[in-house]
């Protein structure tokens, strides 16, 4: 089924916090729900026939845009919703006339590194220990190390 890509708007946050319940990219609810009504931040989403499974947070800065969030359902990871969005969150900031475009990501995550390398981004940076620790399971046993982000960028002149 195609997958279809919209910018969101406040009366889409319930189901925008439904999806970020599950995809758990951290951002908080309030974080969310303000993005939809800020001017120069754009929220979007993928849609199967009615249904949110991917959304995408950018935000204009003066020279550059920046991701802030990308979030999948589970069941919908590896299905190619991840780079519809991004392709999207490109062309957002290309219609911005943005330089550049940034994002930050743990270390770790490298399903997500993966597919940001895919998209054109390269690693410009690292901060050490910027992300908290994250916790394994109900017995809440925390890794003893708090995880670098990297931060990674590519140019969104076409």
């Amino acid at each position: 089924m195609m997958l279809a890509i919209r910018t969101l708007q406040q009366e889409d946050a319930e189901v925008l916090l439904t999806v970020e319940a599950q995809a758990q990219s951290g951002m908080a609810p309030v974080q969310l729900t303000e993005a939809l009504a800020v001017p120069d931040t754009s929220v979007l989403g993928g849609f199967r026939a009615e249904t949110l499974v991917g959304y995408a947070l950018v935000a204009k800065l003066p020279f550059d845009a920046e991701l802030h969030a990308i979030g999948v359902l589970p069941a919908e990871r590896g299905g190619g919703v991840g780079c519809a969005l991004m392709e999207a969150v490109i062309s957002t900031a290309r219609r911005w006339q943005s330089e550049r475009l940034l994002l930050e990501v743990r270390a770790g995550n490298q399903a997500a590194i993966a597919l940001y390398q895919r998209m054109g981004f390269r690693e410009g940076g690292r901060r050490k220990g910027y992300y908290p620790a994250v916790q394994q399971g109900s017995s809440a046993a925390v890794a003893a190390e708090r995880e670098d982000a990297l931060l990674m960028s590519r140019d969104v002149a076409p």
